[in-house]
């Protein structure tokens, strides 16, 4: 009988997420923004072959062009087309993004597995003060900092925001570890001579991966956002590579005689941003069973 509650808790999971992605594309909004967040992967992974001009060729004599049929988003103040160069600025958002993310999830689902599964002095170490500790701080002034320090470049850029954004994966799978560690598959498996590690990584981790998905689709729009700010501080990516937050920056001096410079970069940082949001919140009203329970009726 033990060993059947184990088999079972490893046997749910794989058609769990399957349903869990199944009921994602019937959330409406949730699959318009799973639509429009496909469209920027198209857009970064075939920029080069969408991308009607070099997006780092200058040409001052066709510099600060309005729209039109050879530049449909016109050309910024050292006459590069903008349309080309907001198609290559999906390309470092969503690379910043994904890598973000997934630092910050290797690091907090580590450091969270620890605290909760152990507790005691390793639970004081992680929540208490290392947890405080970066947690001192907001966290874009705390990437700010470390960027500062560091250089501004993509790899650092990564590394500051994943130090920012790490807690709060670790306080979350913290909280989800000690309920389910005290469940009773885990307690089987543990009776079966099943050590901590397999315990962790095949009978907790798969059971506490419905709100790190949530967390992490809000994490990547908060990642996407913070990679403009601090590109638009001059302490993301460096030209000549374009990336939407620069774009911005650039176009504040042009703010009212060339308005479309700040435009197209805005309006696809809001969609993609947009676009992340959504799918965490129709991830979130699947997994809340109150809301499930409501559709039901």
């Amino acid at each position: 009988m033990i060993g059947s509650l184990a088999m079972e808790a490893d046997l749910r999971q794989p058609s769990r997420l399957r349903s869990i992605l199944g009921q994602l594309t019937q959330h409406r909004l949730a699959f318009a923004g799973c639509l429009v967040l496909t469209l920027f992967l198209l857009c970064a992974l075939l920029a080069p072959w969408l991308a009607p001009h070099d997006p780092a060729h200058l040409n001052l004599s066709a510099r600060l062009l309005p729209p039109s049929a050879t530049h449909w988003f016109g050309t910024d103040e050292l006459g590069r087309d903008v349309l080309s160069r907001t198609l290559y600025g999906a390309r470092v958002s969503l690379i910043v993004a994904t890598a973000v993310v997934a630092l910050s999830l290797a690091l907090g689902v580590t450091l969270g597995m620890l605290a909760g599964f152990y507790g005691g002095f390793t639970d004081t170490i992680v929540n208490i003060y290392l947890g405080n500790a970066f947690l001192a701080l907001p966290g874009i002034l705390l990437a700010i900092t470390i960027v500062a320090f560091l250089g501004p470049s993509l790899a650092n850029l990564i590394l500051a925001l994943a130090l920012a954004g790490w807690v709060n994966y670790a306080r979350l799978v913290r909280a989800q570890v000690l309920s389910v560690k005290q469940r009773e598959y885990v307690q089987a498996a543990r009776s079966l001579g099943a050590s901590d590690l397999h315990l962790m990584f095949r009978h907790i981790l798969p059971n506490i991966l419905q709100p790190l998905l949530v967390q992490a689709a809000v994490g990547m729009a908060a990642a996407v956002l913070a990679e403009a700010t601090l590109s638009f501080l001059g302490l993301g990516v460096q030209p000549p590579t374009p990336t939407w937050g620069a774009m911005l920056n650039d176009a504040r001096s042009h703010l009212f005689e060339s308005p479309y410079l700040m435009f197209f970069p805005a309006v696809a940082l809001a969609l993609c941003v947009f676009s992340f949001n959504l799918i965490g919140d129709g991830l979130r009203d699947y997994l809340d069973p109150r809301t499930r329970m409501g559709e039901g009726l």
